[in-house]
């Protein structure tokens, strides 16, 4: 009897052991940053060797919203994963799901002293990397889509003139809608958004004045249900296109658009992601601003500072690809010609809507 006991006691010991030992050696998750919501993405292969340094180490913090919104995190997220494959980098990432977590996020990160660069993805990371980057002076922050007002030598900032190609996709829109009567769909009623707005909205009545664009907001970047909720009124008040700028909340104008064989235009997405209702998509090419970060980093050149980007930087665009809704080539034909404009000065889109009336009355 005694000897079966200690048997038994044995086997239980030996495996709890093994149990241990799996659980202890084969977690690779991240637990650093504190959120369920963080994980890691590496290059292990890089070099041909597990075991050789990454070119750089770097950590970005996604937009509310998070990945699979089909736009702006997205978008960021394919500049980095470039930059794993051609630039041999790995990185980690986390997605808020408030602003409130913002600075704890880039706290947790830069605290670590690990990353070459701290990517932070919308104007809602002002406050955050504000605070946090006069903290860690010597870590290095790019900010997204937002100007960082403030002396640094540690916070670089990109800016994208969304007005400009918005502008592009409003003649296209014009002159392609069989109603004259377009849709605006934002995130949010702030000067980024409206930029959108306004550009859209310029170029729509540059090329037709008696096309009327209709605008609502969601309030929500996140909220798909809204999103087709407000396209679904602009579609039924007589819009034939609805522009959705409006992160995740904009699927919901495409899944409108097409249970109402209308048409729709996508920001920060090509047609060949609704291939069936979107005649055109704009373009933040906020993919090559983060790689092209990240490559100055491991090259030793990256500067602070703010970046405007735009058409003439090959920053912002338009396209076409991948759609099943036929484009003449005259309408592209006209579109090329005013994006040639605007790259040579001729054009300067307004880029608020206080500023769209007037520039209208000048053309």
């Amino acid at each position: 009897m005694k000897k079966k006991t200690v048997l038994m006691i044995i086997t239980m010991i030996t495996v709890l052991a093994m149990f241990l030992a799996a659980c202890g050696g084969g977690n690779n998750q991240n637990t650093a940053n504190s959120g369920a919501n963080s994980s890691e993405q590496t290059n292990s292969g890089q070099a041909g060797s597990d075991s050789e340094e990454p070119a750089a180490k770097i950590a970005i913090v996604f937009a509310t919203g998070g990945l699979g919104d089909r736009n702006f995190n997205d978008n960021a997220y394919a500049g980095v994963e470039r930059a794993k494959n051609e630039l041999g980098i790995t990185y980690e990432y986390v997605e808020p799901q408030a602003i409130a977590e913002f600075e704890t996020f880039h706290r947790d990160f830069a605290s670590t002293g690990e990353y070459d660069l701290i990517i932070g993805i919308s104007y809602d990371q002002l406050d955050a990397i504000k605070a946090v980057s006069a903290e860690f002076p010597d870590q290095k922050f790019l900010l997204i889509d937002t100007a960082f007002d403030g002396e640094t030598n540690n916070v670089a900032s990109a800016i994208f003139k969304a007005q400009e190609s918005s502008f592009l996709a409003g003649a296209l829109s014009a002159l392609k809608s069989e109603t004259k009567k377009l849709g605006f769909v934002g995130g949010m009623d702030i000067p980024l958004i409206n930029e959108f707005r306004a550009g859209f909205t310029a170029g729509a009545k540059y090329v037709d004045p008696s096309v009327e664009v209709l605008a609502n907001y969601t309030n929500d970047w996140a909220n798909p249900n809204l999103g087709k909720e407000v396209a679904v009124s602009m579609y039924e008040s007589g819009a034939d296109i609805v522009y959705a700028a409006a992160g995740g909340s904009g699927n919901g104008v495409f899944t409108a658009a097409k249970e109402l064989g209308k048409w729709s235009v996508g920001a920060d997405m090509t047609p060949a992601q609704e291939p069936d209702n979107m005649i055109v998509g704009t373009l933040k090419r906020i993919d090559n601003t983060i790689f092209n970060n990240i490559q100055d980093v491991i090259n030793g050149t990256w500067q602070p500072g703010l970046m405007s980007l735009g058409l003439a930087d090959e920053a912002v665009g338009y396209s076409v690809e991948g759609g099943e809704i036929e484009i003449s080539q005259d309408i592209i034909d006209v579109v090329e010609d005013l994006k040639a404009k605007i790259i040579s000065g001729e054009i300067k889109v307004p880029g608020t809507l206080e500023e769209v009336d007037a520039f209208l009355a000048s053309r």
